[in-house]
């Protein structure tokens, strides 16, 4: 007879894996449906903000990259297009670091041998019964239509271009933020302390983005150089240039019914937001940390798929998962207003920000998941 899980979890990322390892510490039988993707040569450009919630979480199972893959980010340097600057500091807060920029393949390796020697985690070749289904397949999952939910997606007019590059000088930890003339360029420091190599993400206005990729490398180290207004040096590209459009979106159902299987949705199954604050894997970390709390704390009688407690996991998450896409599309679209008076005003909102330190260390914190 083929065995019926307590938890199907249907997909291999960091939120489907880190789900798996937390759900087995309370013995639940769960399988994970991690298919393989296809082979591909080319390096992994991505790396993650992290904040300390989701360092505490990836702790818990003992999955946090060593430094050298998991760089602290002591200050934040946010630079407006007319004068407006906004400066965070670890030391002025207190706290060890701001964020971590965390380098993904050496993250999802450290997850998938975690996985491996979890003896109630069986990986799936193909998805199987279950109490429970949990989908984690990102934003084009193929589940989520299956099961009949809507996902409704704003796109933004913008593509985010991501790519690795070295410094002529060391980035000192601090992650820096440029926006200019309705676009936004990121440099999160890698490689530890002593690091000089940074992954960029630079949101650029959709009609540019062939330009973008197509430019010599040189010449686009040229623009980034000019955008960056050369706080780093000269730059050298040392990766491929990956491209992919950005939206909003939320799944109009988190949980349900369908063909008589519960089921419920996390991560970027369930939502995606603007990355200007790199708050898309904390937010799918968040939906983990919620569900599994839920479960490990419910009354012994309720099966894992208790409609009670999926409703609970919805109403928070979909509560935090509003504010923050809100808040990130209000950021985008006001620096994204052409004009004299657009731009000097959401300047001087940010130099009023910088200079009211309550709420400045508010929002540090919020950000930061304390």
């Amino acid at each position: 007879m083929t065995q019926r899980f307590d938890i199907c979890i249907r997909g291999g990322g960091i939120v489907g894996h880190a789900l798996a390892l937390l759900l087995a510490r309370d013995r639940l039988r769960i399988g994970l449906f991690a298919p393989e993707m296809p082979a591909n040569n080319e390096p992994d450009v991505r790396a993650y903000a992290l904040n300390a919630k989701s360092k505490a979480l990836l702790e818990s199972v003992r999955c946090w990259p060593d430094l050298a893959h998991a760089t602290p980010v002591l200050d934040m340097e946010v630079k407006g297009d007319d004068g407006g600057l906004v400066n965070f500091s670890a030391t002025e807060l207190a706290v060890p670091a701001l964020t971590w920029i965390v380098d993904v393949p050496a993250l999802e390796a450290q997850l998938r041998e975690a996985v491996r020697f979890q003896p109630h985690i069986e990986l799936l070749d193909a998805p199987r019964p279950a109490t429970l289904t949990v989908v984690c397949e990102g934003k084009a999952s193929r589940t989520r239509e299956e099961f009949g939910v809507e996902f409704a997606a704003t796109r933004y007019p913008q593509h985010a271009i991501a790519a690795r590059l070295t410094c002529e000088k060391p980035h000192g930890q601090v992650a820096r933020q440029w926006f200019t003339q309705g676009e936004i360029l990121a440099f999160l420091p890698l490689h530890g302390a002593r690091g000089n190599t940074v992954a960029m993400v630079w949101s650029v206005r959709d009609g540019r983005t062939l330009e973008m990729l197509d430019d010599s490398e040189d010449a686009f180290c040229e623009q980034i150089e000019h955008l960056s207004q050369g706080v780093l040096g000269k730059l050298t590209l040392v990766s491929p240039r990956k491209a992919w459009p950005l939206q909003s979106a939320q799944a109009s159902r988190w949980i349900g019914v369908a063909d008589g299987q519960s089921w419920a949705l996390a991560g970027d199954a369930a939502h995606t937001v603007h990355p200007l604050a790199g708050q898309g894997l904390n937010l799918g970390l968040g939906d983990v940390a919620e569900l599994t709390h839920i479960l490990h704390s419910r009354a012994y009688w309720r099966p894992v798929n208790d409609v009670r407690l999926l409703r609970q996991y919805e109403r928070a998450r979909k509560t935090e998962v509003t504010a923050t896409d809100a808040a990130m599309t209000a950021l985008q679209q006001l620096f994204d207003k052409p004009g004299d008076g657009w731009q000097k005003l959401r300047n001087w909102g940010m130099s009023g920000f910088e200079q009211v330190g309550f709420s400045k260390h508010w929002a540090a914190r919020r950000a930061m998941g304390i």
